[in-house]
C-alpha cells in the first residue's frame, strides 16, 4: 500500500467536527462515524500509510479485509460510507485531489422489515404500564408510550421535549428531527390526557421544580437507557417478550398501523421526519395480506369471473 503515516494532522477529528457542524448529526452518530472511521485507520497503518492517504487499492484491501471477516454487508456498506463521505470531506478541504472511493461499489444488502408490534400488543403495553409499582413512574411512562404510539418520536426526540410543549390546549408539536429537519407532529386526546396527568402529579410532588424536561429520572432529564429499563419492566408486566419490545419498535408500530388502516405514504413520511421516501416504502413490505385484500374487495374486475365489472 502506498503513502505515509501522517501523525501531523488528525483529519478524522476535523471531518467529525465538520460533519457536526454542517448536519447537526447526532452524537451517537458522530460516535458511530468515529468507530468505523478509526477502525480503517489502523488497519491501513498497519500496513503502512495512514486513510487520509489511502488510494483506491488500499480501500479494496479494507473490503477484503471486512470480507475475510466475515463482516455482513449492511455492516461494509456503512462504512464504505462513511469513508465515501471521509474522502469528501479530504477533497473538499483541498487535503487530496481525488477520492479513492470514487470507482468502489457497494456491497448489495437485503434491506430488513422492520419488527412491529400488533395493535392488541400496544393497547397490552400502554396498559401496562400504569400497573408499574411506583405512581410516578406508571404515571410518566403511560404519558410517555401514549405519546410514541401517537405520534411515531424517536426516542431521541421524545426524551428532548420540554414540559412546556404540552399543554392542556395542544394538539401539535414542531418537533426537530435528524439533520436538524423540523416537522409537525399531531398529539391525540388521549396522549395530552395522559401527559397532563403525570405533569399534574409533579406539580403535587414539587421535586423537580427547576427542570424543564417533560420526562425525568431522579429529578433530571431521563436518559435512553433508564427509559429502555423501564420499557422492559413494562413488557414483563404485559406478559410480551421483552426482546420485542423497544422505542424503535413503538414507532414501527405507529407507521405500520397508520398504512394499514389506509394512510398513503406522503403523509406518513411527514409525520416519520424520513429525508427519503424510499425510507418510508420499507413498511409497504410489512403489510401483503392487507393489500391483498384490499384489491380483492375494491378492484372492479376482482370478483367478476367473466371480465365484466361489478
Amino acid at each position: 500500500m502506498g503513502g505515509t503515516p501522517d501523525h501531523q494532522h488528525d483529519h478524522i477529528s476535523a471531518f467529525l467536527a465538520a460533519l457536526a457542524a454542517e448536519t447537526g448529526a447526532a452524537p451517537l452518530t458522530i460516535t458511530a462515524y468515529e468507530n468505523d472511521l478509526r477502525q480503517s485507520d489502523e488497519i491501513c497503518r498497519a500496513r503502512g500509510t495512514a486513510l487520509s492517504a489511502a488510494t483506491s487499492e488500499d480501500i479494496r484491501g479494507l473490503l477484503h479485509h471486512w470480507h475475510d471477516r466475515q463482516l455482513a454487508a449492511s455492516t461494509t456498506a456503512r462504512r464504505l460510507s462513511a469513508l465515501r463521505q471521509f474522502f469528501a470531506f479530504l477533497s473538499s478541504e483541498q487535503l487530496r485531489e481525488d477520492n479513492p472511493t470514487s470507482w468502489i461499489d457497494s456491497p448489495k444488502t437485503q434491506r430488513q422489515l422492520p419488527d412491529s408490534l400488533s395493535e392488541e400488543e400496544v393497547v397490552r403495553l400502554i396498559d401496562a404500564a400504569s400497573k408499574l409499582a411506583d405512581e410516578g413512574q406508571a404515571l410518566m411512562m403511560s404519558a410517555a408510550l401514549e405519546l410514541l404510539y401517537a405520534t411515531g418520536l424517536r426516542i431521541s426526540e421524545l426524551l428532548a421535549l420540554h414540559r412546556a410543549d404540552i399543554t392542556s390546549h395542544t394538539d401539535q408539536l414542531i418537533i426537530k428531527g435528524k439533520g436538524g429537519r423540523e416537522r409537525l407532529v399531531l398529539l391525540t386526546a388521549l396522549a395530552r390526557e395522559r401527559v397532563q396527568l403525570w405533569l399534574a402529579w409533579r406539580d403535587q410532588q414539587k421535586v423537580d421544580i427547576t427542570e424543564e424536561a417533560l420526562f425525568i429520572a431522579k429529578a433530571k432529564r431521563m436518559h435512553r437507557t433508564s427509559f429502555a429499563r423501564l420499557l422492559k419492566d413494562i413488557a414483563h408486566l404485559a406478559q410480551i417478550d421483552a426482546t420485542k419490545v423497544s422505542p424503535h419498535k413503538l414507532r414501527h408500530a405507529f407507521a405500520t398501523h397508520l398504512l394499514n388502516r389506509g394512510a398513503d405514504l406522503r403523509s406518513l413520511q411527514t409525520l416519520l421526519g424520513h429525508a427519503d421516501i424510499s425510507t418510508t416504502q420499507i413498511y409497504t413490505k410489512t403489510r401483503n395480506d392487507r393489500l391483498q385484500g384490499l384489491v380483492s374487495s375494491a378492484h372492479p374486475l376482482a370478483s367478476k369471473g367473466d371480465g365484466t365489472l361489478k
